[in-house]
């Protein structure tokens, strides 16, 4: 696992009525501060990649379809530096994945239907100056392959 990531299981809770599933809370230890809720979709077979963020730490889960994320350390310094990690997202596999900043990471629609995603930055956008580098999710040095 790359360092400093966290992942957690969630918890679906269903009823007669429907499902909850609680995300992320401010009494957790994976919790740092937040900065704002959204909302992200890919069509099925599209990849969103690659990026990465110098100020914010981003905590994605997929809350329908399903989501291929992967990360990459590109974090010189690091014990996993040119790591890659791999997660399957969805309502089957309901997880949190907590990505460090100058972690490289994007997401696949892998579903036949759209996939969406819900983000939680520990910093809201800032559109004057945006904290997100990015790559071309193809035509880079990561080793990852989203043909798969």
């Amino acid at each position: 696992m790359i360092k400093d990531v966290e992942i957690k299981k969630l918890k679906i809770i269903p009823d007669d009525r429907g499902r909850l599933m609680e995300i992320l809370r401010s009494d957790e230890p994976i919790f740092e501060k937040f900065g704002q809720v959204y909302m992200t979709t890919a069509f099925p077979g599209v990849a969103k990649a690659w990026h990465y963020h110098k100020l914010q730490d981003d905590h994605f889960t997929c809350i329908s379809g399903v989501m291929r994320l992967a990360l990459y350390d590109s974090r010189e310094d690091s014990p996993t530096y040119k790591e890659v990690n791999d997660f399957t997202v969805s309502l089957d596999n309901p997880i949190l994945v907590k990505i460090p900043k100058l972690v490289y990471h994007g997401f696949k629609c892998t579903s036949d239907k759209e996939a969406m995603v819900i983000n939680v930055p520990t910093m809201p956008y800032n559109y004057k100056t945006p904290d997100e580098y990015r790559l071309d999710a193809f035509d880079n040095d990561i080793p990852y392959d989203w043909s798969k």
